[in-house]
């Protein structure tokens, strides 16, 4: 492992050339060049599912106990890395370097969790109808598995995937992101040099068009997962469909956050801006609409007020970093136009509100108070570090706003009444409730949505089973 700039890998060789040309690297702190790098596009999608059949044959093959070895010795390679990652990742996507460091080596930790998860993909016996008889159902890998992967968490995402797709026995063909490539790669290589066969995984990145209507066409994939928008979820799921392959899609978000009237406002309002702010906001499960009660509502806008404006934004290498730049200058855009819309409609910036500078992705932490529904901010994922916040005059009034909109990812909701948080609990629209907290993703617990937030779970027992198949076995004995 010496060389240090991203390459495509199929069939355990990186390629310094791809179809495509090139595309360049830059550094969204500082528009700088990081570096150029291959594009690839259909041939080497084309090529990469081909061998996939291969590597398919070759893990599959070996025994969950055995494969479960390799995944473990790649997760420590991850780890005696984690230093030169973290900083990769930042340079590439700008988040805090103790961010970087914290996701990398969290995906080292899912890696391992499902190489034993793997261990433990149980079949079962059915009682029969006859005495002459034996059923069983055993769990199969479902084949090879097209896997393609956001910028914004270029290191969980993949191994959301990677984990359990190799763990349940399936090869993987993974699309990066262009913006953020390299813990991709990093984390192909781990594999690789930690035993995995070389046709089992191939990383790939270039023109998406290309490679995901390759992919998703492609005879021999099986799967298609991916981490994205919604946009680009139902074109995925659609073209994956014409071609009747298991789909798992993890999409957008637009995540709701109720503050009832009894909240303890000195734990809400640190966590909330420390998870609002997380990543510039460009966190699937970022907390985005605060539904406050309006007792509350005028001391919950101070308190985030204060908090925001005391953030330190800069560029994530250095220490002192409490928020990096947005990744890519259309996403600068795309928060600039919001705030400005909502402004226009009647929204107040308590705080922020505007680009820091002309060098680089920098957007001040911004709250919005006033926020009203037919705002743009309060109907498209904003995915950028704006804090949306509107008065509520109770949890039913909290409700019907938070399950207005077509998504249903993530949602939380801070109170201290048993009964509060039991109506919320059965009335909330989403795959997941946050109850008095925002962290969501562990490698034990699933992770999706419904709706336009996607279908299938990632995570968890549930992420395994999305990488396996029933296989029956009836046998006549004697």
């Amino acid at each position: 492992m010496t060389n240090s700039t991203p390459r495509p890998i199929i069939d355990g060789q990186e390629r310094s050339q791809g179809s495509l040309g090139t595309i360049q690297l830059v550094n969204p702190a500082t528009e700088e060049l990081i570096a150029t790098l291959p594009s690839c596009g259909a041939e080497e999608a084309a090529e990469a599912a081909r061998l996939s059949v291969d590597g398919f044959a070759q893990w599959s093959a070996i025994s969950p106990f055995e494969r479960s070895k390799v995944l473990r010795r790649a997760a420590d390679l991850m780890r005696g890395e984690a230093d030169e990652a973290a900083a990769e990742m930042t340079r590439e996507g700008g988040k805090p370097l103790a961010q970087a460091r914290g996701e990398w080596l969290a995906s080292a930790d899912l890696l391992d969790w499902y190489a034993e998860e793997g261990r433990r993909a149980y079949g079962r016996l059915i009682p029969t109808r006859a005495s002459d008889m034996r059923w069983a159902v055993e769990r199969r890998p479902v084949g090879p598995v097209a896997a393609f992967t956001p910028w914004n968490f270029p290191a969980w995402t993949v191994m959301q995937k990677v984990a359990p797709a190799l763990a349940a026995g399936c090869s993987v063909v993974l699309k990066c992101a262009e913006e953020t490539p390299g813990s991709g790669w990093r984390i192909g290589r781990a594999l690789l040099a930690a035993g995995l066969p070389p046709r089992a995984i191939s990383v790939i990145w270039g023109d998406p068009a290309a490679i995901s209507s390759t992919l998703c066409a492609a005879p021999e994939i099986h799967k298609v997962t991916l981490t994205g928008s919604t946009r680009v979820g139902r074109l995925l799921a659609s073209a994956a469909g014409q071609h009747l392959k298991k789909v798992t899609m993890e999409l957008g978000g637009h995540n709701p956050v109720i503050v009832a009237r009894d909240a303890d406002l000195s734990t809400v309002v640190p966590l909330a801006t420390e998870f609002k702010f997380r990543n510039a906001g460009q966190v699937c499960v970022s907390p985005t609409r605060f539904l406050v009660e309006k007792p509350l509502y005028a001391d919950f806008v101070a308190g985030v007020t204060e908090a925001a404006g005391k953030l330190r934004v800069g560029d994530g290498l250095e220490a002192d970093t409490q928020m990096g730049p947005l990744t890519t200058a259309g996403q600068l855009s795309k928060i600039e136009a919001l705030a400005a819309d909502a402004v226009q409609r009647g929204a107040r910036i308590e705080t922020g509100g505007s680009r820091i500078g002309n060098r680089g992705y920098f957007f001040q932490p911004t709250v919005l108070s006033g926020m009203t529904p037919e705002m743009d901010a309060m109907n498209e994922e904003p995915f950028g570090p704006l804090m949306l916040v509107m008065p509520v005059d109770d949890i039913d009034a909290a409700l019907t706003e938070a399950n207005r909109l077509p998504y249903g990812l993530a949602s939380y909701a801070f109170t201290n009444s048993m009964s509060t948080e039991r109506k919320i609990s059965q009335n909330i629209h989403a795959g997941m409730l946050g109850l008095n907290h925002f962290a969501m993703a562990m490698p034990e617990t699933p992770f999706g949505g419904v709706g336009d937030s996607g279908m299938g779970s990632e995570g968890g027992s549930e992420g395994m089973e999305a990488y396996l198949r029933p296989f029956l076995v009836s046998a006549k004995i004697g």
